[in-house]
């Protein structure tokens, strides 16, 4: 089969090399996916630069890609939810990337079938953002009634992150360009500011969880509205030593992103606040939980561009350096 395959970490080197290699065989537990769509995320561009190494420290050569939609085509003899032929999408095992590709094995416990409303083409841009937010979440240990703020909710993290928070009893306010409002209050938010007349830090107060999208000196910002004791996952910081804990790292990369993370550890002693950095993980009860909250409300994700497999630098180019409105998206539509 093709396979697009990081061959060596170069910092400033995103380019991926297509090669042939052998269809992977399958476990017990696996089923073999014929791949039709797979989403293309800055993460993609961060492990080809070595910069996740410390993190994910991936054996050379490596299948690249995180996200993936396709139809199954074998099934292991410990299989029992799905079958030959069904749907399906995944963000796949941490230890186990390979979305790259004509086929790709993916354990049993990490994938969702696809709701019937969404194309390939879509569906290949839901999981990682919509376990993103249900794993942000999760950190939060969120209550229904309680306050949500999602910074920058006007992209496609909001889109995903409001009807979630929605179906979960949250209230929900964002932040974004006013052009975008009456779409982000369509989707469920409570309250909306227009980032260029109302000033979030002073407008809001006592929020009891954040999901920060922007990152840099935002960050702190979002801590200042937030109550005592609150809870902020940020999708643009960086790693701390809880984090690295919680990931099992070992020891000395513990003590390492301890000093990483340290200003954000004592920006939220400050303001009395819980930070937390994330690595998403694969999680199919999460993902077809999220399929029944889109399904329900027939919601799409905005795609920006979709690109051949045999385009697969052009996309990540265009990940790493071009302005987006949504998804980039590789389609293995009439590959061969």
């Amino acid at each position: 089969m093709k396979a697009a395959l990081i061959t060596n970490y170069k910092k400033n080197d995103i380019t991926l090399q297509m090669k042939e290699v052998d269809t992977p065989t399958i476990q017990a537990n696996e089923v073999l996916v014929k791949v039709s769509a797979a989403g293309v995320n800055p993460l993609d561009n961060l492990i080809s630069t070595g910069l996740m190494k410390v993190i994910l420290p991936y054996k050379l050569p490596q299948i690249a890609g995180n996200e993936v939609v396709g139809t199954i085509t074998k099934v292991g003899k410990e299989v029992t939810e799905f079958k030959i032929g069904d749907r399906v999408f995944s963000r796949l095992p941490l230890e186990k990337i390979g979305a790259f590709a004509d086929y790709v094995a993916v354990n049993q416990d990490a994938i969702a079938k696809v709701p019937t409303y969404l194309s390939d083409i879509e569906a290949a841009a839901i999981p990682l953002t919509a376990l993103t937010i249900m794993q942000a979440f999760e950190l939060m240990q969120i209550e229904p009634q309680k306050t949500i703020f999602i910074s920058g909710g006007t992209g496609g993290v909001g889109a995903m992150a409001i009807p979630i928070a929605k179906a979960k009893g949250l209230k929900v306010i964002t932040n974004g360009s006013v052009m975008n409002q009456q779409r982000v209050l369509d989707l469920g938010a409570d309250q909306f500011l227009d980032y260029k007349t109302q000033d979030y830090t002073k407008e809001l107060s006592e929020i009891d969880y954040v999901l920060d999208t922007l990152g840099g000196a935002e960050i702190e910002k979002q801590m200042s509205i937030m109550k005592k004791g609150g809870h902020l996952v940020s999708l643009r910081g960086m790693p701390n030593g809880a984090f690295a804990k919680r990931a099992q790292l070992p020891k000395y990369k513990q003590l390492l992103l301890g000093l990483v993370g340290h200003k954000f550890d004592r920006m939220a002693a400050k303001y009395g606040v819980h930070y937390y950095f994330m690595n998403v993980e694969s999680n199919g009860k999460q993902l077809q939980e999220v399929a029944e909250i889109l399904s329900q409300q027939q919601i799409k994700p905005s795609i920006d561009t979709v690109y051949s497999f045999a385009q697969v630098n052009e996309a990540l180019d265009k990940v790493a350096n071009g302005r987006s409105k949504g998804k980039t998206v590789l389609s293995f539509e009439g590959e061969k």
